[in-house]
């Protein structure tokens, strides 16, 4: 079969043939149809990850859609969308014509939202919803604030926040790109970004009135310091990412003060009935439209190219493989 083959850690996989996946007792082939580039591929291939090094060659890709060719739970032919540990464990991802799949990580779809929207939504779309709900335990009426809000998980959670009944939503985004996502995606506001944290503080007090009640983190760094400074009693900081620091500073009179909380969150830690009821919700709203990821599909052999954009940042929106 065609796949993304990784032959060496740190650098772009390349378009190249690949032995079929094996059937096995627990596990299902898919044929898959799209499957997105997204940054855990990037971290896991890279071989510098808290997962330790993968072997090589292996096909990355942790998610993707699809449809059943073997299965001894599901009917072939059912549409599916799938997650892999490939790069964390042993054994090959969706970036390829055919994947194996733990049966457990199947969810089968039932919904008219295109393989290609919902391969962009995925996993960050199950993150955003759970670090929102879950995590953060959000109550109608509450404000809430997202870092990274041009992002595939940003602009889930915007979105998510104003159907569950949000008082009101503001962004931080990097670029004009970012913003105009984050405002199609239904922030009543979007807040600069910026390397001065007392600057991006102040105008993260003017846009909030110094009140967040929740804060969904996936880029960390200075955003969350300064997030964290304007966080209302009793407010939740949310983190599942790092893309701008590995670290934040807390004041520790503020969060005490405010019996404010600094939570983590990964999917890796929810079980497969809960990424399952998660996605399920996610794909209802965005079959009418109220949450949605901008997306561009790229073809399996320019997997090279997509995988650098990625890495560089030079994309407007998800990369979307199609296959």
């Amino acid at each position: 079969m065609r796949a993304a083959v990784l032959h060496t850690h740190g650098q772009p996989p390349s378009h190249a043939d690949h032995p079929d996946p094996v059937s096995s007792d627990g596990y299902s082939v898919v044929r898959v149809t799209a499957a997105p580039v997204v940054p855990l591929d990037l971290l896991c291939a890279s071989g510098t990850s808290y997962f330790g090094q993968p072997a090589v060659p292996y096909v990355p890709g942790v998610q993707g859609v699809g449809v059943v060719e073997q299965s001894e739970v599901v009917p072939p032919g059912t549409r599916v969308f799938f997650a892999t540990s490939a790069g964390m464990a042993a054994g090959d991802g969706s970036f390829a014509e055919r994947c194996a799949v733990p049966d457990v990580d199947l969810v089968v779809l039932d919904t008219a939202v295109p393989d290609t929207e919902v391969a962009a939504l995925g996993l960050s779309g199950v993150a955003a919803w759970m670090a929102l709900t879950w995590r953060a335990q959000f109550k109608p009426g509450e404000q809430v604030l997202v870092l990274g809000g041009g992002g595939a998980v940003g602009q889930v959670a915007i979105g998510a926040a104003r159907l569950l009944g949000a008082d009101g939503v503001v962004a931080v985004c990097r670029s004009d790109a970012a913003r105009d996502r984050a405002l199609a995606a239904g922030a009543d506001e979007v807040v600069a970004s910026g390397p001065d944290v007392d600057a991006l503080t102040a105008r993260l007090r003017e846009a909030t009135d110094g009140a967040v009640d929740v804060v969904i983190d996936p880029v960390f760094g200075i955003p969350a310091t300064a997030a964290s400074r304007v966080l209302a009693p009793y407010g939740r900081l949310v983190n599942l990412g790092g893309s701008s620091g590995d670290e934040a500073v807390f004041s520790s009179s503020v969060l005490r003060s405010r019996t404010a909380s600094v939570l983590g969150y990964t999917n890796n830690a929810i079980t497969p009935e809960q990424r399952r009821d998660a996605l399920t919700a996610v794909l209802q709203h965005a079959a009418n439209g109220a949450v949605a990821v901008t997306h561009e599909t790229v073809s399996l052999a320019d997997i090279a190219t997509a995988w650098d954009r990625q890495s560089t940042g030079s994309t407007d929106g998800r990369l979307v493989v199609t296959i």
